[in-house]
């Protein structure tokens, strides 16, 4: 599925985002940045010791990235130029703050991706995994916030993808793009 908000076109595809060829991949990290599980794992697994090497100087030098903020390293053995590496909020009740929080994980993505001069950038349900953000609601902030920022922000990025894990996820962001106006 896609649609295009002024020449900036977001996608929705089921698969790997290690395997994604755009300017750059979206990380779904903690807040050390030193890999985890999930797409974390998977992301610092396939791009190398590159990737890590860089999340350690950023951490030495800056600390921990707190939720809601994103950092770019490189892309070590993946094929995309970046890695863009965000938090996501931990899921509690809804009450602390996650929407805010998530919401801004992906506009500090895109934002980092423009002053990068990114064309094309992917990313991966964030916090829906270990942080137990509920998918549906999780789907439709990382839409909405993507569609606003293509409507009044993009310059450089033309696309954008989300890449999702499984049937569930895909079902999810399609429902809530499917909601967009264009």
């Amino acid at each position: 599925m896609q649609i295009e908000i002024n020449q900036t076109a977001i996608l929705l595809i089921q698969g790997d985002i290690t395997r994604q060829s755009t300017n750059a991949i979206v990380n779904a990290a903690n807040s050390s940045l030193m890999g985890g599980g999930g797409v974390d794992g998977a992301i610092h697994q396939a791009g190398g010791p590159d990737i890590l090497k860089e999340c350690e100087l950023i951490v030495k030098h800056r600390g921990k990235l707190p939720a809601g903020k994103a950092v770019a390293t490189n892309a070590g053995n993946l094929n995309a130029k970046y890695v863009i590496h965000t938090v996501g909020p931990v899921w509690i009740n809804g009450g602390e703050g996650e929407p805010d929080l998530l919401a801004s994980a992906y506009r500090e993505s895109l934002i980092l991706a423009e002053r990068l001069e990114i064309k094309s950038i992917s990313f991966p349900s964030i916090s829906t995994g270990a942080y137990r953000y509920p998918l549906d609601q999780a789907a439709k902030i990382a839409i909405n916030t993507v569609a606003e920022f293509a409507r009044e922000e993009a310059q450089s990025l033309k696309e954008i993808v989300f890449v999702l894990f499984n049937e569930k996820a895909y079902e999810a962001y399609k429902n809530a793009l499917s909601n967009v106006r264009v």
